[in-house]
Parts: structure tokens; C-alpha cells; sequence
């Protein structure tokens, strides 16, 4: 892992934030000691922030096809792609949105969309992740655009990832439920067979409820996907022993679309932490 010590101060300037913008008021109890230029805690959302610009910095070239990915993180990997291309630093990109939400805001600010249909092979990736284990292996799909998001980023020359220092774990499960797509028909049915699935013996498999973007009951309704499915969140009391197994034995259960589950696709993980940012590969 390599500590990249450079500051980029253009970073954390103040900014109106929309669509995924976390709410104001984030406190600031994380410092960043490499940068010394700024001796106050930086919060979470600029932690965001500079990884998610930092993506588009140091991956991005023009020409390029880009996959953008969805969540709070991915938002200013999009919002720095849109300045760059506005300020001409950026020519002749096109870009592949994972979500409704990532659609809309790459709209908004000019970005050239295309889709699968008609560019199979992309330059770069670009996404969050929810949870980030020692080999590199991700649990995705907390905002609930995990097939879209799986579907762009395996057809990616290089996926990078960006995320703060919270997102690393020693091992996926515990800290983050691992979310699993599947058809509305026969639901329970499905749950039910997942959770008897020997790889995912102890886990309690909830149906989300209310939005499909967060795992976090807030309505009466079934969250509905941006494909008209549902999710599963799997809560694990302990680490998954063997994640590739999981992603296949899941993967091959009738009725199960896809899972969140990203083993052996990424590229780079970009880190903002305490001790500035680094870079594993």
C-alpha cells in the first residue's frame, strides 16, 4: 500500500451537493495527519470527496469509456468526471451509468451516456463498495444497484474503487449485510432457500423494505430494484469463511438475479484515512 502524501486543497473546498450528498451536519472526527496544510478533522463527505476525484484524476483519460458507479462515494467521482469535461480537460469521453439516480446526475451535468447495447468493453470503472476485505473482494449493493453495477464493471479494463478507511474489514459480513437481488415471484420461497444454503448457514436473510437504496427499513412497501426485483439482506454474525463460494453457490440458486458479492474484479482500492490517502492493489 502506498501513502500518496500529496494534498489537493481544490479538494475540500465547500460545494452545494445534491442526489446522493450525504445530510449537512456530518461531524468531523477523522483527521488526515499527511495533509499538514489543513490541521482541522476532515468528515466523511470530504474523505468521500477526495477519493472519489482523485479516481477521475489519475484513471481517466480522454477518449475513455467510463462506468459510474452509484452511492454517496461514486457521486464525486461523477461531479469531478462532469467539471473535468466541462473545463476541457477532459474530450470525447462517454460514460455508462449503474443506477437511475447515477443516470440523472451525470445528466445533469452534460456527460455523454451510452450503454452496454452499444459499448460492451470499457476503459475504467469507477464505484464505492460497502465493505473491502485483505484480498480485495467487495460486499456492494447497500443502495440497492447491485446487478447493474456488476453488469458494467466485469465488462472494465480496470475497476477502481474508492472508499474511506471504515469500509475495510478483515473479513466481509459482519460489518455490512450482503444484499442478493432476486425475482418478486415466489419470494419467500427464495429467501427461504437461500438462507439454507450451506455457505450461508447462520446468516438471517430480511426482506428490504420501503427504498431499494438503503438497507435500513423505511417503509411498509417491498423495496423494488430499478430492475422490479427484490433484496435480500444477509446479516452474518460472523466472517464468511469463503466468498468466492458463496458468490457461485448463490449465484446458481433459481431465483436469485445476482448478489453483491464482487470477488476477484477489482483493479485498485483508493483510501482516505487517518493517515491520508493510499492506494491497494
Amino acid at each position: 500500500m502506498k501513502t500518496i502524501a500529496a494534498a489537493l486543497t481544490t479538494l475540500l473546498s465547500s460545494q452545494h451537493v445534491a442526489g446522493f450528498a450525504p445530510a449537512a451536519g456530518v461531524s468531523r472526527s477523522r483527521s488526515i495527519s499527511s495533509l499538514r496544510m489543513a490541521e482541522t478533522a476532515l468528515s466523511q463527505d470530504e474523505l468521500k470527496k477526495m477519493v472519489g476525484y482523485k479516481s477521475v484524476d489519475d484513471y481517466v483519460e480522454s477518449g475513455m469509456v467510463v462506468g459510474l458507479g452509484t452511492g454517496s462515494t461514486a457521486y464525486f467521482a461523477v461531479e469531478r468526471l462532469g467539471q473535468k469535461l466541462k473545463d476541457g480537460e477532459l474530450k470525447d469521453i462517454v460514460a455508462i451509468p449503474t443506477s437511475v439516480r447515477t443516470k440523472e446526475q451525470a445528466e445533469s451535468l452534460g456527460i455523454p451516456l451510452v450503454t452496454l447495447d452499444t459499448h460492451s468493453k470499457l476503459d475504467v470503472a469507477i464505484d464505492g463498495a460497502d465493505e473491502v476485505d485483505p484480498d480485495l473482494n467487495l460486499v456492494k449493493g447497500g443502495g440497492g444497484a447491485l446487478l447493474r453495477e456488476k453488469m458494467v464493471e466485469v465488462c472494465a479494463d480496470k475497476f477502481i474503487v474508492i472508499v474511506d478507511e471504515s469500509k475495510l474489514c478483515d473479513g466481509l459480513g459482519p460489518g455490512f449485510p450482503l444484499p442478493v437481488e432476486i425475482t418478486p415471484f415466489c419470494h419467500e420461497h427464495t429467501l427461504r432457500t437461500i438462507a439454507s444454503l450451506p455457505t450461508c448457514e447462520g446468516c438471517d436473510a430480511v426482506l428490504r423494505m420501503g427504498s431499494s437504496s438503503t438497507n435500513k427499513p423505511d417503509g411498509d412497501e417491498i423495496a423494488v430494484t430499478d430492475n422490479g426485483n427484490y433484496i435480500v439482506d444477509l446479516h452474518f454474525k460472523e466472517a464468511i469463511k469463503d466468498a468466492p463460494a458463496m458468490a457461485s453457490e448463490l449465484k446458481n440458486t433459481v431465483g436469485v438475479v445476482d448478489h453483491g458479492l464482487f470477488c476477484d474484479m477489482t483493479t485498485a482500492v483508493i483510501i482516505a484515512g487517518s493517515d491520508g490517502i493510499s492506494v491497494k492493489d
